[in-house]
């Protein structure tokens, strides 16, 4: 556990608000720079923070702060807190239990297969390997290639389905979509282009051709 300072800009606001104390020792004390503190003082800084009261937590007592306002050359000492921080742990490789570690190549394999767009840290992520093995699956120099079956790796436990889906949305990011294939439909333009003019209606009204008319005639009476 380490004992650590909690909110220190909220405690930074309650210390100018409520203490004598320099800029220099709330800065040293919350571990920020004097022209932030100053700034906080000025109204320019942490305008919607709400000053924490570290006499409460019991990170400062009252009579450090009286000894620290009496001489500006005094640092203030954080007391034992009540809330103790854990202190924040390194990022390593992703442990896999001893039980399901053989079960990884066969999740690797999976992954390769039905989601060729992710990455080999990506894959490393998710189920804890190596991009020397992921490499060697890939391109089925495993040593044991032959008896690898694709397997999911969310239900064997190695990794969580909101993590595969996070991983899959973030390598999808960018990528083209693909083409359709096979039939498709024409685009409208070219649809209009090849459909037939429709016939216009014979005018009803049409001038006749009256030298057929009267050769007609001629012919009936002549009969």
């Amino acid at each position: 556990m380490a004992n650590t300072l909690l909110m220190p800009k909220a405690t930074a606001v309650w210390l100018v608000d409520n203490t004598a104390l320099s800029f220099e020792q709330i800065a040293q004390f919350c571990g920020l720079h004097p022209l932030e503190v100053k700034a906080i003082a000025d109204g320019e800084s942490a305008q919607g923070i709400k000053g924490m009261d570290p006499i409460m937590t019991g990170q400062l007592t009252r009579d450090e702060i009286a000894r620290a306002e009496k001489d500006p050359n005094q640092r203030l000492k954080l007391s034992d807190p009540k809330v103790r921080v854990p202190e924040s742990k390194r990022k390593g490789p992703r442990y896999t239990p001893l039980s399901k570690r053989q079960d990884r190549p066969n999740a690797i394999l999976w992954l390769v297969r039905n989601h060729p767009e992710l990455k080999d840290a990506q894959i490393s992520r998710l189920v804890g390997t190596t991009k020397s093995t992921i490499e060697q699956i890939r391109e089925r120099k495993h040593w044991n290639s032959a008896n690898l079956q694709p397997m999911d790796p969310v239900t064997l436990g190695l990794a969580s389905q909101i993590d595969l889906d996070m991983e899959v949305n973030r390598a999808s990011r960018g990528r083209e979509q693909a083409q359709p294939v096979g039939d498709t439909l024409l685009p409208a333009a070219l649809t209009e282009r090849l459909v037939p003019a429709p016939e216009k209606p014979k005018d009803e009204d049409a001038e006749l051709d009256a030298n057929a008319v009267f050769a007609k005639l001629s012919a009936l009476k002549s009969k």
